[in-house]
Formats: structure tokens, sequence, C-alpha cells
């Protein structure tokens, strides 16, 4: 059985010369029966149409362009005991402006048959008039080969006869597996949405048609671009004006993924939002070649975690880059969060709080911070009191960690292990006379009754 799938796979025929006046486009559209599928509320083939018809027609703006479309899968039904591979067939030769009549075919074509990829491939060469154009071909289809045909080889033999191919291919729910069976012939774009296929197509005609590339990457420690999963913003250089947001990605062998959208007349000011943020200025793109934008974000993962039992679940850590006193973030406890490469300080809220400062962050390793569990302190009064805590530091110093709430008679405080005193007095009292202290002593996980 057919796997349900869509794929956009484009080869370059012949490497396009800078400057060349021509190019001519050939859509092998998929009519297989599988077409008529489900996908994102309708069938797959009025999907793929809609794709189709918005793709040709803003082609219509491209000068020097010629379009042609090879249909397959919709001459012959395919039965239990029949399919005919040899189902493929040009159908609108190249010609200029004939994209009505493109959008027109695919419009009424009605899926029947199977699936002959390799073979379709095979046929195409022959399609284009001459290979002194910049000659390119688009597969729209939505399963594997069914004709027991080999599209790598078929790629394979048109690179024998001195025919450069070059592939990018776009799968719906497309997994890695499959993916690797592509990976004889070239770059790979998955979408799970239409408005992601959508988003991809343009960025693919855009890669065909300028030849304008971009690849973000975000490198580690040894200048090697092995950082992602990190938002970039692409400003236009000087302003607040943003431009592109992407969430960058590295492709299923491992690369940063390349960008085709980026209008190459600006110059950009680059963001990467790691933490802290790396930034870029002025970054130029030039038109017609593979750009790189490299950003130096090496990170390693910083968490701090409860040794022991504790009777606080939620505590939130401060972290500070260095010796800077700004918050660059706060996160929960047991979060594992990256940051650049350096010293951090942070400060747990706790009572009393945790200070660790020069928490050394290194290229892909975690750092854990572990801290002592809490204990419950609950206190209980006849009448309002006010009153603070203190903990009883080695030196025999009594430490400030909190005010009492003076409109409760019933407090509970999360405390550190130690030894504490809880100073009072009635909140009614009028002389110095009535204040009492009480000393207590904390357990991690814990739990301690005063009646004062």
């Amino acid at each position: 059985m057919k796997r349900l799938l869509f794929l956009i796979v484009l080869f370059v025929l012949t490497m396009p010369l800078y400057g060349q006046q021509k190019t001519r486009m050939l859509f092998i559209f998929d009519a297989s029966n599988s077409m008529n599928g489900k996908w994102e509320g309708a069938t797959k083939i009025v999907r793929a149409r809609e794709i189709l018809r918005k793709t040709i027609t803003d082609l219509k703006e491209i000068p020097d362009l010629e379009l042609a479309l090879r249909v397959y899968g919709h001459q012959a039904p395919i039965t239990p005991t029949f399919q005919d591979c040899n189902d493929t067939k040009l159908e609108i030769p190249f010609g200029e402006n004939n994209h009505d009549v493109i959008i027109n075919f695919i419009e009424n074509v009605e899926p029947k048959g199977t699936t002959p990829i390799a073979r379709s491939l095979e046929e195409s060469v022959n399609d284009f008039p001459d290979k002194s154009t910049r000659n390119v071909i688009v597969l729209i289809t939505d399963g594997l080969e069914a004709c027991e045909g080999f599209p790598c080889e078929v790629a394979k033999k048109l690179k024998d006869k001195g025919v450069n191919v070059t592939p990018f291919v776009v799968g719906l729910g497309i997994d890695l597996a499959y993916l690797n069976d592509f990976s004889c012939i070239g770059r790979f774009y998955e979408a799970s949405t239409l408005q992601s296929f959508e988003k991809v197509m343009k960025s693919v005609v855009s890669d065909v048609l300028l030849n304008t590339t971009v690849q973000i990457n975000l490198n580690d420690i040894t200048s090697q671009p092995t950082e992602t999963n990190t938002t970039v913003f692409l400003y236009e250089a000087g302003t607040k004006n943003l431009k592109y947001t992407f969430m960058h990605t590295l492709n299923f062998k491992g690369n940063p993924d390349t960008i085709s959208i980026i209008d190459p007349k600006l110059k950009y000011d680059v963001v990467a939002n790691t933490l802290p943020r790396v930034e870029a200025k002025g970054v130029s793109i030039y038109r017609g070649r593979h750009n790189y934008i490299n950003l130096d974000c090496p990170q390693g993962m910083l968490s701090v975690r409860v040794k022991g039992p504790s009777t606080q679940p939620n505590i939130k850590v401060i972290v500070r880059q260095g010796d800077q006193s700004m918050t660059l973030n706060v996160q929960d406890l047991k979060e594992v969060q990256k940051y650049i490469v350096g010293p951090y300080d942070i400060e747990v809220l706790t009572l009393p709080r945790i200070y660790q400062n020069g928490i050394n962050i290194s290229q892909g390793n975690y750092k854990y911070i572990d801290i002592p569990g809490s204990g419950q302190l609950k206190y209980q009064a006849y009448n309002p009191i006010v009153g603070q805590i203190f903990l009883k530091t080695e030196s025999g110093d009594l430490e400030w960690v909190c005010d009492l709430d003076t409109d409760k008679t019933i407090g509970y405080y999360h405390l550190q292990p130690g030894q504490y005193r809880i100073v009072y007095r009635t909140a009614s009292a009028k002389s110095t006379d009535y204040t009492l202290f009480k000393d207590f002593l904390i357990i991690s996980g814990d739990k301690m009754s005063l009646k004062l």
C-alpha cells in the first residue's frame, strides 16, 4: 500500500549559468488514485490544485520563464489486477503564456491510476526543447514509487549523462526513514499543514528562480553550527522593522536548514534569542549565491534541584549573567534552561535566600545546582502579633529572614533547614516589655508547630 504523503521533488537539470536569460520549468503532476484521499479537510487533489493554481499564477509575472505540464496516473484506472506503469504523458508542452492552459488542465484532471515516478522522470528529460537553458523539474506526488522503478537510480543515470540533479523535497507527514531513501539526490523540506506546504512551495520556487539562499549558523564553541531550536529575528538594519521570524532548525542531515525567502535588497540586523541573546548587525544577503550568517551561540544547560525531602514544591530561581545586576531569566526549580557559555550568578527564592555566584556554563554540558529541601513552620497565636523570623548563623549572628503577617493569627512558612528564632509581641500591646521570642529547628521535609 502506498503511504499517504505529499511530496514535491524539484530537479534542476544542467547547472544554471549566472545571468542566463531563459528558464524552463516542467511540472510533473500526480493524478494517481491515491490523490482522492483526504487531507486538510478536502481531498489531496483539491489541496494540490489550490497550491499549483497559486504558484503558477504567481509565475505569470516572471520574465524569461516557460512552463510545461506532464501528468501521470490519469489515463488508465488502477484495478486489483492491473496498473499501467506507462501512464505518464506530456500534456502541455513548453510555451509562452500557457499558464492558464496548465491551470485549466490541472483543475479538470481526475485521479485514476498508479504512480510511475521513475518512468515519469526518465520521460521528462525529453520534454525540454534543448539543454542550453536552465531546465527545472517540479514533481508533485502523494506517495512512493508504485511500479518498481527507482527514482534514485534515474537520478544517477541523469548525472552519469552529465545532467546535474538537485532535488528539493517537501513532504506531508513524511518520516526521516523515508527521507533517507532520497538522500542520494538532495535537499528536503517537510510540511505538515496546507499553510506550511504553500510557504515551502514558494520557498522552493524562489530558490529556483532567484538562486539566493541563506543558511543561519548558530555555532558552538568549536565554530560548528550545531546549536538550534532558537527563534531568530531578522530586522531591517538600523530599525525595529521586523522582516522575518524563524524557529531555527537542523535538517534531517543535521545541517542548518536552507532559507530561500529572504529579500537580498536589504541589510539586516540578525538576533538569535538565546539567553543572553546574540546579535549580528548590518548583515548583507548577496543575490544569486548561498549566503552564510554566522552567530556564536555556544550553549550549556542549567538546572537547580532539591536534594532530599521538601515541603515546598515550587521555587523560582533568578539567573543573572556574571556580575550584572539585571535579571536575565527566572526559571523554575528542576527546569532545564540553556544559556550561552560563561559565568552566571543565581538567587534561589527560598527563605532565607540561597545565593551562588560564578557558576560556569560550559558547551553542551548540564550544570546542576543542588539545594536542601525546605521544612515547614506553622505558628498559631491567640491574637494578631507583629514579629520577625531570624536564622542563627554558624557564627552565632541572627540573620533576618522575613516579617510575620500582622493580619493573621495562624501563619505558614517554608524555611531552609537550620536553627531559627521568632521574635514577636501582641500587635495591640503598647509596651516593648511584651516582647517574646522562641527558638526552633527546621528539618528538611518536616513540619514544625509553634504556639505563641
